[in-house]
């Protein structure tokens, strides 16, 4: 008689580079920056004149920003920032985790009431906006709902931080805990209002070093990011990601596949995120042919199921090696990854194991028994990447 295989406990994966207990995301910058001060750390990945930064650079300017919010905002407090992908948004990110601030993200695309729900909800005091994004007229929406929202002191331009940086004060900057919270990330799930995610600050810096160390990632690699810096994808596993890895962000201001692959050849591009239908786009434009591409060597994808047929025809035409990924928000975000050197077959009909240091078991909602090992359930897991609360 053959007795189905369980698992009654969590399954850990204790493998990996040692987790930093005591991290913040401003002591990892300062780490890497008294490491490589002079390695180049961010490009502006426009068509021309994109402004770049050093990890010296990228450091004194979030020094700068976290004096000026000190100008705005007291630590503990939360500010949103309501635009595309700008390096002001890094910097702005840096800036507010030294100053003890919560960045709350908003979606560019939200429209009043969903801005105004977020904003609220977070008692954030302060956003940083842009004029527009895409036809939405965020800074206008932001003028609109501030009369309704009493904890909303500020509305900051964010494509003029600059100016707000050169004529900031000094302050002490203040001492911030490994267990500090460091974002609020809105996440739907499936019914009812956005939740508001409370992310500490050593949740995110581990969970970005398992995760470039599950895929790869070379140390200084060229990394191109047209994910959105709103979402874990773009902030932690693409701004934390090639911080722990040393390497330089190329940040795309929103995806278009024209500029993706032009970026992929001027910057020598080695890894990219994307989802699976920025890799179709980018191999069905016109310009795919003719790009030089040889460097890319790694791209990690998620968000949606990818077939086995589309793991081979990514791999085979771009010549990467291609993993998934799955995690939510409420766990900084990544728990599972698959590894560059998997199957097809496993990397179209799994999403690996569970990354290092972390636990999970597959339990029935109904009985709370974890279930047979081939058998469908809700993923548990634990450990220190959990988020504070909603």
């Amino acid at each position: 008689m053959n007795t189905p295989l369980t698992i009654s406990h969590y399954v850990p994966d204790g493998s990996g580079p040692p987790l930093r207990p005591d991290i913040t995301v401003g002591e990892r910058l300062r780490q890497v920056v008294a490491e490589v001060p002079d390695r180049t750390a961010m490009v502006e990945g426009i068509h021309t004149g994109g402004r770049r930064w050093t990890y010296a650079e990228l450091l004194a300017d979030a020094e700068r920003c976290a004096h000026m919010l000190l100008d705005h905002f007291t630590p503990g407090e939360r500010v949103g920032v309501w635009a595309h992908n700008l390096p002001e948004w890094v910097i702005l990110e840096y800036g507010a985790a030294l100053a003890g601030i919560t960045l709350v993200t908003l979606n560019p695309s939200l429209q009043r009431n969903e801005a105004a729900y977020v904003l609220g909800q977070s008692r954030s005091s302060g956003v940083f906006v842009v004029p527009e994004v895409r036809g939405n007229p965020v800074a206008q929406l932001a003028q609109d709902i501030q009369p309704d929202l009493p904890d909303l002191r500020h509305i900051l331009r964010l494509d003029r931080m600059g100016d707000l940086m050169a004529a900031a004060g000094t302050h002490a900057l203040p001492t911030v805990g490994p267990d500090d919270p460091v974002q609020v990330q809105y996440t739907s799930g499936t019914t009812g209002f956005p939740k508001g995610v409370v992310l500490r600050h050593r949740g995110v810096v581990n969970n970005a070093m398992v995760w470039a160390d599950r895929v790869e990632v070379p140390d200084g690699a060229s990394w191109i990011c047209p994910m959105p810096l709103f979402h874990t994808g773009g902030c932690v596993m693409a701004v934390l990601g090639s911080l722990d890895r040393r390497a330089t962000m190329v940040l795309m201001p929103m995806f278009e596949p024209g500029l993706f692959l032009e970026l992929l050849e001027r910057e020598r591009g080695q890894m990219a995120g994307a989802v699976p239908t920025m890799l179709i786009a980018a191999m069905e434009h016109p310009d795919f042919a003719t790009r030089d591409l040889s460097s890319w060597t790694s791209v990690v994808s998620g968000g949606a199921q990818v077939p086995e047929a589309l793991v081979r025809k990514i791999e085979s035409t771009l010549g990467v090696n291609f993993t998934i990924v799955y995690g939510q928000t409420e766990c900084s975000p990544v728990l599972t990854n698959t590894f560059p050197s998997d199957t097809a077959e496993d990397k179209g009909l799994t999403v690996g194991p569970p990354v290092p240091h972390t636990e999970v078991k597959i339990v029935d909602p109904a009985t709370l028994e974890t279930v047979p090992v081939g058998e469908q359930g809700e993923l548990w897991a634990r450990g220190y990447f959990t988020m504070i609360e909603y």
